[in-house]
């Protein structure tokens, strides 16, 4: 039956490796044995050749225990799903009982979900709790990946309509921490070769229907190269869906015609978070053939994303896929040990990329340097405006790699650690000058104008302050480090003998004047050295 082959067509778009093949109404052929020959030679070019063929009569009852023995059998083997931290309840009825409320049944897939849990019903983004759970007619405190389930969630009321806000087929139930639904996909689109050739056309930008879970949402096709799809052949494709759906990397597919009549091909996601923009560009479709060619295994998944990407924040990193984040966070610390990534933390990069910026970020200092001896080093600002298009974490891991690599950060500048500044030969004099001036009344210095009257003393001055020799506490005042770091010490221990004092006994106990000691003893409480209470200064506890 036409119906049967395109069950079939289904089953292989879904990946489906293995069947029981029920042959019915063997009592009414004349020779159920050649019957089974034509299913067998029906099957020959797909993945079900072997698969167990047992001929049943509902009729009769023939066969019906050998179909239940078989299928126990072929369960048996199963491997149970797996539990990854990411439930997902795909929707399939729902309806309200009295004194209960709203009720929701589908499959899990994906994680476990507890009683008392809070979910949220996606795409409409409405928060639940549910308030019990049950399969075949049980009351469970848990349900795990495969489970037929329903789930109790008075929170919700019924979508009878789809501009309802409510809870309906093709909806899902899962975390908030999934993140949102999407509107666009990208995949590998691909059409059976078991297609005969009057089946209707997949062209590009056609109207189709697209299964995934329990939902079926319009949306417009678009090829990444052709006009066309022909029967046993793939390409890579864009879904630009009228509504959003709850897709992971990995999740499949089926495209019917806008009729809904005919089933077209189908898919494999390669990107859950795609956009039309990108889909366009040739990034994009090395991303999309390099995923296409591969198993879907986690490192290249790992690799390609961030080549195409360059970094990303490892705590959300491949949220939308069938991997756990355990397993996530081991393949990026074996790909980190091979050398294939960079990583840091909650951070990744691709490791040629990653070595390029630190490249980059290391030329730019050396160039300051050079131009520049007299100066700490590059300030972070323009250092920041080599990356501006890439993200805050990015830079602060790309300093804090730097650091690591031979780099030091002085405040708000960073340099090679073996650079020590020096001032250019034409301002040596005024250094020079400036040094013994603080060095002459290290408590009581001239005032900043008498300092510096000209441009190279002030820019003298400006060194000393910006390497650490000298000190500003004021927009008047600067002092030597070493005569800053000798007034707090005296300071600390006249406090700690003689208890709170005054600016005036602090003043005459060092020998300086108010207008230093003044600002000295605000940057002291400032810094938490000091505690001003009232018109004294005491020790913090």
């Amino acid at each position: 039956m036409r119906q049967t082959e395109e069950h079939l067509q289904i089953l292989i778009y879904f990946g489906v490796q293995r069947i029981v093949v029920a042959l019915t109404k063997t009592d009414l052929v004349k020779s159920a044995e050649s019957a089974e020959i034509d299913l067998r030679a029906q099957l020959a070019e797909s993945p079900f050749a072997e698969a167990p063929i047992v001929k049943t009569s509902a009729a009769t009852g023939l066969g019906l225990d050998e179909l239940r023995t078989q299928l126990a059998r072929e369960f048996s083997t199963l491997e149970p799903q797996r539990d990854l931290g990411k439930p997902r309840l795909f929707v399939d009825r729902a309806f309200s009982l009295r004194g209960v409320g709203t009720v929701a049944t589908g499959t899990l897939s994906g994680g476990k979900f507890s009683r008392g849990d809070s979910v949220i019903l996606q795409p409409a983004n409405l928060p639940a709790r549910i308030r019990s759970l049950q399969t075949h007619n049980q009351q469970l405190q848990e349900i795990v990946p495969g489970t037929r389930a329903a789930l109790n969630l008075p929170d919700l009321s019924i979508a009878r309509r789809s501009s309802d806000r409510g809870v309906g087929r093709g909806d899902v139930i899962t975390l908030p921490e999934l993140g949102n639904a999407t509107s666009i996909v990208d995949l590998v689109l691909a059409r059976s070769p078991r297609l005969p050739s009057s089946a209707p056309q997949l062209r590009y930008g056609a109207y189709a229907h697209i299964h995934h879970g329990s939902g079926s949402v319009a949306a417009r096709v678009f090829f990444k190269d052709g006009r066309s799809l022909g029967a046993g052949r793939s390409v890579l494709a864009e879904l630009r869906l009228e509504a959003p759906i709850v897709a992971f990397l990995g999740d499949r597919i089926v495209v019917r015609d806008a009729s809904a009549q005919h089933t077209l091909a189908g898919g494999i996601i390669l990107d859950a978070d795609a956009t039309a923009k990108r889909f366009r560009t040739s990034a994009q479709k090395r991303f999309l053939e390099q995923r296409a060619a591969i198993a879907l295994n986690l490192p290249t998944l790992i690799e390609t994303q961030l080549a195409r990407d360059h970094f990303a924040n490892t705590s959300a990193f491949l949220q939308k896929s069938h991997f756990s984040a355990a397993e996530v966070s081991a393949a990026l610390r074996s790909l980190a040990a091979a050398g294939k990534i960079f990583l840091r933390d909650d951070f990744a990069a691709d490791a040629n990329w990653w070595k390029n910026a630190r490249e980059i970020a290391f030329a730019a200092i050396d160039a300051e340097h050079k131009a520049y001896p007299h100066q700490v080093g590059l300030d972070l600002a323009r250092l920041r405006h080599l990356f501006a298009k890439e993200s805050g974490p990015m830079f602060d891991a790309l300093v804090a790699d730097l650091s690591r690599q031979g780099a030091a950060r002085v405040g708000d500048a960073i340099k090679r650690q073996e650079h020590q500044p020096a001032l250019p030969s034409q301002m040596q004099m005024a250094g020079a000058n400036l040094r013994r001036l603080l060095a002459n009344k290290p408590f009581d210095p001239p005032a900043r104008k008498e300092l510096a009257p000209d441009a190279p003393s002030r820019q003298a001055l400006q060194f000393l302050c910006e390497t650490g020799e000298a000190i500003e506490i004021a927009q008047e005042v600067v002092l030597a480090k070493s005569a800053f770091e000798k007034m707090r010490d005296a300071v600390v221990e006249f406090i700690r003998r003689r208890g709170p004092a005054t600016v005036g006994e602090l003043r005459q106990s060092i020998g300086s004047s108010r207008r230093v000691m003044v600002p000295f003893l605000e940057r002291l409480d400032r810094e938490g050295v000091t505690r001003r209470v009232e018109d004294k200064r005491i020790l913090p506890r």
